[in-house]
């Protein structure tokens, strides 16, 4: 029963945020390619924020987490929406039947669907083993349980938010407070956590990460939509997918939960989708998911707040399409003079101190992205592709989505070149947590580029950019 209870648990926020979507009606009633994987992927997501809300609210209102107080109402909620989107004609049962037949019998050549059904034995096959270490791995990474379970712990025996400080502020006045080694760190990872748990009954170390394994598969769900919603071939969008839920770093954080990295590299690639998703429709639907889900990405981490601010230049360019790329190349100008200028008085920004030593530290770029097993081989591919396509990146179709990708890179290599971080380089677990909030989006990145590359598909200029 304990663990009907958990699978419960676990499947509700999914359908909350599956119900929210329908009631909204994204994507669209006339996008069909890819749309029930697009919405699988996003709706966890959203169901999973929405969870962590509500059970913040609970805490504020002096509520005790429980069952009733978090389980009942998202319960209600869903079925309403659900009843909602039934009535208004926005869900329907041949919909489902559509989605299940296209999935097994795709319309595709022979040999194109014997591939097709060989990766989805592999996904399955891949998911099932890293099920199988979450259910059997007690919670094993460092910070996972120095940073994050901690809270966690005391959140679920307390049944609220209880605050966390210094060790020194801790020693001086402890009065309803807890400290760890990063007590100023978001709350949303520890609240999954803890739900997992009032789900079970129980505290469990282990049953408490599955939020991880769903969150890859929402993840890997959300690429595949992304791909073919924007006019990839069906196999190819496929093969997206699979590029990303075989990154070996992505699978060790699902099979080693605990960290927010995984979380945090979710979130960031379904909000730089769906802010792509409103630069080539302008549907303000994607708009407002863009603008949501980049709110969130600082409940997550607390670079959270620079990740959602890389899809600022890419929203420039959406909106001048002729001048967007100078006026882009202006304002990193000015931002590489201003961090230049703010280096030199040694000032720590969201936790990073800068300092104008320059140590790109290129030795350890080469062994964490070339060498080591991290990444497959993303980074070579990646390197091809910018190389081969460098004419491309500035098209209208790629070119908002191409700009927040360099920002990002951007991010990664003045974190690394000119903070204190530089210090942390020689151990390359750092580096590459870092570059894991970024690489699902290089993958659909690449994807996307492959196909203007392949003319995989005829690539047709929104409206709103032809006209301006």
């Amino acid at each position: 029963m304990a663990y009907a209870a958990l699978t419960v648990g676990l499947i509700l926020p999914w359908l909350l945020g599956l119900a929210l979507l329908f009631a909204l009606g994204w994507p669209r009633r006339g996008e069909t390619a890819g749309a029930a994987a697009l919405r699988a992927g996003f709706g966890y997501c959203v169901g999973a924020l929405l969870l962590t809300l509500w059970m913040r609210l609970l805490s504020v209102a002096g509520i005790a987490f429980g069952w009733l107080s978090i389980g009942l109402p998202l319960a209600i909620a869903t079925a309403a929406l659900f009843a909602f989107a039934r009535r208004t004609g926005r869900i329907a049962a041949v919909d489902v039947r559509a989605v299940i037949d296209s999935l097994l019998r795709p319309p595709l050549p022979r040999w194109q669907r014997i591939v097709w059904i060989g990766l989805l034995a592999w996904l399955a096959l891949r998911f099932l083993l890293l099920a199988a270490d979450v259910a059997w791995q007690p919670l094993y990474p460092w910070d996972a349980w120095v940073q994050w379970a901690t809270k966690a712990r005391v959140w679920y025996e307390l049944g609220h938010i209880a605050p966390f400080v210094r060790a020194d502020q801790w020693f001086t006045d402890s009065t309803g407070a807890y400290f760890d080694a990063a007590p100023n760190y978001p709350a949303t990872v520890p609240l999954l956590q803890v739900w997992s748990c009032i789900a079970l009954g129980r505290w469990d170390d282990s049953a408490m990460n599955w939020p991880w394994l769903l969150l890859l598969i929402a993840l890997t769900c959300a690429v595949y939509g992304a791909l073919r919603g924007e006019g990839v071939a069906r196999l190819t969008a496929l093969v997206g997918a699979y590029l990303v839920a075989s990154l070996p770093l992505l699978d060790t954080h699902a099979a080693l939960a605990g960290y927010a990295d995984l979380p945090m590299a979710t979130i960031y690639t379904v909000a730089a989708i769906a802010f792509y998703r409103w630069a080539m429709r302008r549907d303000w639907l994607d708009a407002a998911l863009a603008l949501a889900l980049a709110a969130c990405c600082p409940l997550i981490k607390i670079p959270g707040l620079v990740w959602a601010l890389t899809l600022l230049p890419g929203v420039v360019v959406a909106l001048m399409p002729r001048r967007g790329l100078k006026v882009v190349g202006i304002m990193y100008a000015l931002g590489l003079f201003a961090l230049l200028a703010l280096a030199r008085t040694n000032v720590a920004i969201l936790g990073y101190r800068l300092h104008a030593d320059f140590d790109p530290g290129w030795r350890t770029f080469w062994d964490a992205y070339l060498l080591s097993s991290s990444w497959n081989l993303l980074w070579y591919g990646a390197v091809v592709l910018a190389i081969v396509g460098a004419r491309r990146l500035g098209a209208p179709r790629l070119a908002p989505l191409a700009v927040v990708v360099g920002t990002g890179i951007a991010f990664v290599l003045f974190v690394t070149w000119f903070t204190n971080a530089s210090s942390w380089m020689q151990d390359l677990t750092t580096l590459n947590r870092a570059t894991l909030h970024l690489a699902p989006l290089v993958v659909v990145f690449g994807v996307l580029l492959w196909r203007e590359l392949t003319a995989d598909a005829q690539p047709v200029v929104p409206a709103v950019l032809a006209s301006a």
